[in-house]
């Protein structure tokens, strides 16, 4: 067995509806994959599965949870190391003031992103923003709250591909649920 963090693209299901977690857990328990837990009501997953292809446990997520819940939402899957790696790698993990964890946030991409198209949002970015790509995924230090940014208007899945974006004080603690 091999663990696995799903992060769900949304969660809403509709005005005031959103996903519950223990539904969540089920859905996972009914496809088989042992071991399911959440992290804070956004649609973070853990699971244990056997060894398969990311893409096809992806499309077996997103199969369920559209029969499950109505709706379909994309699904980014990471397998415990990849995401150790993924936590590891913060290129802005230094304590700077202000800082909560929740202004340095990264967004996991299904398929990586290049070099064009950090060079096309570094020149939509604020100045005070600061961009790197580490592997594929895309991290900012927004140096305040998220929300206040023009940015995240071009963080789209029409403008990058399928991706989802979490803080860093999430992916930490994906991290230590893998162990």
């Amino acid at each position: 067995m091999t663990s696995h963090v799903a992060l769900l693209h949304s969660i809403v299901l509709g005005p005031g509806r959103r996903v519950v977690m223990a539904e969540l857990k089920a859905m996972a328990e009914r496809l088989g994959f042992a071991n399911p837990r959440t992290l804070v009501a956004t649609g973070n997953l853990v699971f244990d599965a056997q060894a398969a292809d990311l893409a096809t446990l992806e499309n077996r997520l997103e199969a369920a949870f559209r029969d499950t819940f109505g709706k379909h939402v994309d699904i980014i899957l990471r397998r415990a190391d990849a995401w150790k790696r993924l936590a590891a790698g913060n290129p802005f993990s230094g304590p700077f003031p202000g800082d909560d964890g929740a202004n340095v946030c990264v967004r996991v991409m299904r398929e990586p992103l290049g070099p064009a198209a950090l060079e096309k949002l570094e020149t939509l970015a604020a100045p005070e923003l600061r961009l790197a790509l580490v592997d594929g995924d895309l991290w900012i230090d927004f140096r305040g709250k998220p929300s206040e940014t023009k940015l995240l208007s071009h963080l789209t899945t029409k403008k990058l591909g399928i991706g989802t974006l979490r803080n860093a004080n999430t992916v930490n603690g994906l991290a230590a649920m893998l162990g």
